[in-house]
């Protein structure tokens, strides 16, 4: 899997954004030597698998959503009026009454097809964007007119060369924010490689930790192409969850992949206190040393096929920082300044509120603090 960057001197002289595609082919030793000297190539990897990041426990029935209250959207002026935003994952229900009248525009780069047979993307995009169902507010910025949808994973997951393309594609179309609550599944390769391929353990694990560093370097390469579409256009905030392989009080596991990624917003998540009314504690499943956190217990939202269901992870918490940062774009638009993604992230990191959590609460695991709306 190459990412490819075609005459990119030529590109910026024109003043337009450089054009980039992916390429995935079966390479010998030699033939990857080679890529890796063409200077248009950006990055060479083996495609490895993805996942969603997997709700906590069972899903439960549709509570108060207390998150929307907690980063403050019930308090701001901004609902994301004229912002685009993008939901990398398992798709949408597009017939669901929460994305009434929001134009989604859907690509499929799993090959299962258009459309959420699991569920996890239409929760996601119905806290980002969704609109009020049966008189409950799920959505953070319900005034989003423009979705795009790029499902990296089916049912059963996905592979790095979907995501990557789905991220590019959500680059090169204009979104303004970029959800993803998914991760790398490096112990689903090391398994993939004993079980298909016969390896024994450690010369299966030292192949898995090549992919995943030669996939984070092809990450990191894609998002040094977001920093340059911010000379031609206002760019993209890229927002992932860290992760729900910490197990407190036992151990506690750093942010995962891609969210450990440069210039990546991470998201832990939260849960109300069980000792301080009003304050906040982090969730036991919770990766630590995110960039922020937001709502990710018992958070209500869209059920793929209808209706509402509660679900528990940092697949949740992040896209209440999308949301917010789609709020955060409209308002930034709205003094007349201009608006890039930069100054966005800005925003979003350092309105964060870090007073609100229990006594003791180790400020490794919420980073900057509590995301808050505009």
């Amino acid at each position: 899997m190459a990412g490819r960057l075609g005459g990119l001197a030529r590109e910026f002289r024109e003043a337009v954004p450089p054009e980039v595609k992916m390429d995935v082919a079966d390479l010998n030793r030699r033939e990857v030597r080679d890529l890796g000297r063409d200077p248009d190539v950006l990055a060479v990897t083996i495609p490895m698998p993805t996942r969603l990041v997997e709700p906590v426990g069972m899903p439960a029935a549709a509570g108060a959503t207390w998150g929307i209250g907690a980063v403050g959207a019930d308090l701001s002026a901004f609902t994301g009026k004229g912002v685009v935003v993008a939901v990398l994952d398992t798709g949408i229900d597009h017939t669901h009454p929460a994305f009434a009248g929001v134009d989604l525009m859907e690509q499929d780069f799993s090959g299962s097809g258009n459309g959420d047979q699991q569920g996890h993307g239409t929760h996601c995009a119905g806290t980002i964007f969704g609109r009020d169902v049966g008189g409950t507010r799920i959505g953070v910025a319900r005034g989003v007119g423009k979705a795009l949808i790029g499902k990296v994973l089916t049912t059963t997951g996905g592979s790095s060369e979907m995501l990557f393309s789905g991220l590019l594609w959500a680059l090169q179309n204009g979104a303004n924010v970029i959800s993803m609550s998914l991760g790398f599944d490096f112990p689903g390769m090391v398994d993939f490689l004993v079980k298909n391929h016969g390896y024994d353990i450690r010369p299966a694990t030292s192949q898995a930790l090549e992919a995943y560093r030669a996939n984070l370097r092809m990450f990191d390469s894609i998002m040094g192409i977001r920093q340059s579409f911010e000379a031609f256009a206002p760019g993209s905030v890229v927002v992932a969850a860290a992760g729900n392989e910490s197990k407190r009080p036992q151990y506690d596991i750093s942010v995962s992949l891609p969210a450990a990624a440069e210039d990546v917003i991470s998201v832990g998540a939260l849960r109300l206190s069980d000792t301080s009314p009003g304050a906040y504690a982090v969730g036991s499943f919770s990766n630590t040393m995110p960039e922020v956190v937001a709502p990710g217990v018992n958070v209500t939202s869209a059920k793929a096929g209808g209706g509402l269901t509660s679900l528990t992870g940092t697949s949740m918490a992040c896209p209440h920082v999308a949301g917010v940062a789609a709020l955060w774009w409209e308002a930034v638009q709205a003094t007349g300044t201009v608006t890039k993604a930069g100054s966005i992230i800005g925003k979003v990191t350092a309105m964060a509120r870090s007073n609100v959590f229990d006594p003791g609460t180790d400020m490794g695991d919420v980073g900057r603090g509590l995301v808050t709306a505009p």
